[in-house]
């Protein structure tokens, strides 16, 4: 198969998983104390860089359907795509992977629940929250993923 081809399925079929994902478990994936399933997903940059385009366009479709305010919707897919192109750019260390989306994720939906949403809590605290979320999305669930994927990767095509 095509490079061009695999990159652009494998691009899809991520962005579909987050989405998917984001829908199924709605009720957690939203709000000042937020646990997105999907943030398990931003591994796997680790694998391909196919997946930093699939992240990002998976978070953009995830946010409009979710009924995100136009400022989360953008910012907030923004910081996805920062977020997977440096852990794509720190693959080499497994453990460092997760640290972009965590961080990133962090200080931006944060900034955007205080100041988009308007919501009361001090920005600190929403910081926090979202920074617990992403610790068990990311490195809890998402650690799991790239260590259950990596025997296996080449099935799926991830072995860029």
């Amino acid at each position: 198969m095509n490079k061009r081809v695999k990159y652009i399925i494998n691009a899809g079929v991520i962005a579909a998983l987050y989405v998917v994902l984001v829908v199924v478990f709605s009720f957690s994936s939203f709000g000042p104390i937020q646990f997105r399933v999907a943030e398990a997903l931003t591994i796997l940059p680790f694998f391909t860089p196919a997946a930093i385009p699939g992240l990002f366009v998976g978070c953009l479709i995830a946010n409009i359907i979710g009924g995100a305010i136009i400022w989360d919707t953008i910012f907030g897919s923004l910081a996805t795509l920062l977020a997977a192109y440096l852990s794509y750019k720190l693959r080499k260390n497994q453990f460092l992977v997760p640290i972009p989306p965590i961080v990133i994720n962090s200080v931006v939906v944060g900034i955007l629940l205080k100041y988009a949403y308007g919501i009361p809590d001090g920005l600190l605290l929403l910081m926090g929250s979202v920074f617990l979320g992403q610790l068990f999305a990311v490195y809890g669930l998402g650690m799991i993923l790239l260590n259950a994927l990596k025997p296996i990767k080449h099935i799926f095509g991830l072995d860029q």
